[in-house]
């Protein structure tokens, strides 16, 4: 172990795997560690590429392949390195070897939305407009990430069953099989002190014959973190699928199990930035959130989706609309940590100009306007 806390945490403690069974050094950086599908979990772990990193790491060095977590930090947000430091530091200080405690399993891209901000590699959802723009990745809606269910879990049973942290994101696990396998094979084993902790848009909590909630009630600790980007018709026009009165229909749903920390998760895009006042004002009176119950996702890529693309003159209507927040924030004693987030955005979305891709977000958003017979201007107004 490192004598000094390392500049990342990840290649200790977590065990991330994306698309086609590569695992990397997680959801954001593009740092290959091997194949699940095609190595087993001591290779992988114990492998040249993670140590390579680790050595890096230990003596406090970047990565060039970390910038997702860099901007943000320069931008003056809070990146997923800096929370994983803030979860897992008293943790990995008394490490004596490491061991994933904190797993990112996607097991494939089944999905049931095909937002704007996604694509064909994350949602199945996606694949018809994918292969009409040539856009797709093979030519199945389904990308399978594990192939063989069952062999992964002889090969990492061991290090699941003493995890911390279990964190399900898309594709939409709650619309993913491998994912109610999982739970099911948890809850026989009785493995059920670690933390579950979904990304999730929220649609179903049932698949099938199988029912989320009965799982739920086996564990101690379960967050839910809602992707919704915005309410009404313009959440439905930003992530295609979305159903405004169906999600407030599964949010009673699970509200009599205390155990469930609900939060909306917006995806912060050029689609939703100045929209997210409202979001949190509208989640927030109607009691579909507590006052902290929210987490903001800062979309780095595509870069014509991020929020620094805005016109200037845009810019300045969304610092106004945050001013009036802050204002009303400050009159209903909202906490410091909402406010922070919120100032987030600001900072972010100021921090460098690449209004130079306006261009290219025009062009895609009328490309898509016209595959789904939808017009932008009747939900948001530039």
């Amino acid at each position: 172990m490192p004598k000094q806390t390392p500049y990342c945490l990840m290649p200790w403690i977590h065990y991330h795997v994306g698309n086609a069974g590569k695992v990397k050094a997680c959801c954001l950086a593009n740092i290959p560690f091997g194949d699940c599908n095609t190595q087993s979990f001591n290779e992988i772990w114990n492998g040249e590429a993670i140590n390579q990193l680790r050595l890096k790491f230990a003596n406090g060095e970047k990565d060039t392949r970390c910038g997702v977590c860099e901007r943000l930090e320069k931008a003056g947000g809070k990146s997923v390195r800096q929370e994983t430091h803030e979860k897992f530091g008293a943790y990995f200080a008394r490490m004596e070897n490491p061991m994933p405690v904190y797993f990112d399993i996607r097991f494939s891209n089944a999905c049931n939305f095909a937002c704007r901000t996604c694509w064909h590699g994350a949602s199945s959802a996606w694949f018809p407009e994918a292969r009409q723009l040539k856009r797709n990745l093979g030519e199945k809606a389904l990308l399978q990430n594990i192939t063989n269910f069952d062999q992964f879990i002889d090969q990492m049973g061991e290090a699941l069953l003493q995890a911390q942290e279990i964190y399900f994101a898309g594709g939409e696990p709650l619309a993913t099989k491998e994912h109610y396998l999982l739970l099911d094979w948890l809850v026989k084993n009785k493995s059920r002190n670690m933390r579950l902790r979904y990304n999730t848009n929220f649609s179903q909590l049932k698949m099938g014959d199988y029912d989320v909630l009965e799982y739920w009630k086996h564990f101690s600790e379960v967050e839910i973190l809602a992707s919704i980007d915005a309410q009404g018709k313009l959440g439905e026009y930003i992530r295609k699928g979305f159903n405004w009165e169906q999600f407030l229909a599964n949010r009673e749903l699970i509200r009599p199990h205390k155990h469930i920390r609900f939060l909306i998760a917006p995806t912060i895009s050029v689609f939703s930035i100045f929209n997210l006042p409202q979001l949190y004002q509208t989640c927030l009176l109607e009691q579909i959130i507590e006052a902290k119950g929210l987490y903001i996702n800062m979309l780095d890529r595509p870069l014509h989706y991020n929020t620094k693309a805005l016109p200037k003159s845009y810019k300045k209507k969304v610092i106004a609309q945050y001013h009036r927040f802050y204002d009303w924030a400050e009159k209903k004693n909202i906490p410091q940590s909402v406010i922070s987030q919120f100032k987030e955005c600001e900072q972010y979305m100021l921090s460098d100009d690449l209004s130079k891709q306006w261009e290219n977000f025009k062009k895609e958003t009328k490309l898509f306007d016209e595959l789904r017979g939808e017009n932008i201007e009747s939900v948001l107004v530039f």
